[in-house]
C-alpha cells in the first residue's frame, strides 16, 4: 500500500493556506511565541513592531531571560484538549488553551 503525506502550511493570523508561510519567533518579557505567517502577515507584524525595535536595543539570543514555568504551563495541553473535547468544550487543536477550560480540567482532576 502506498501512502501520501500532504503538508499544508497555514498563516496563523489569517487562517489561510500559504505555501510561503514560515515560522517566526517573538519574545516579550521573557516569554517566547512562535507564529506561522505568510508574507503579507509578516509585513503587518514588522510594521507594528518597527517603532519599538528602532527605539530598543538588540541583544543576543543567549541573554533572553525566560519566565519560570508554572504548574499550569507544565500541565499536558494534549491531555487537557482531549478531556475538553470529550466534555463538549470547543477547543482548538493549536494555540493556547483558554483559562476557563484549564480551570475546569484542574477542578475535574482533583
Amino acid at each position: 500500500m502506498a501512502q501520501k503525506i500532504v503538508t499544508i502550511y497555514t498563516d496563523d493570523l489569517t487562517g489561510k493556506e500559504s505555501e510561503e508561510a514560515t515560522t517566526h519567533t517573538i519574545v516579550i518579557d521573557g516569554v517566547g511565541y512562535e507564529i506561522d505567517l505568510g508574507p503579507d502577515s509578516y509585513d503587518k507584524l514588522l510594521e507594528a513592531v518597527t517603532p519599538f525595535t528602532k527605539a530598543g536595543r538588540r541583544i543576543k539570543a543567549g541573554r533572553i531571560k525566560t519566565a519560570p514555568k508554572t504548574s499550569e504551563a507544565r500541565t499536558d495541553t494534549a491531555a487537557i484538549r482531549a478531556w475538553a473535547k470529550d466534555k463538549g468544550y470547543n477547543v482548538n487543536d493549536r494555540g493556547r488553551v483558554p483559562a476557563d477550560i484549564r480551570e475546569a480540567y484542574e477542578k475535574a482532576s482533583k
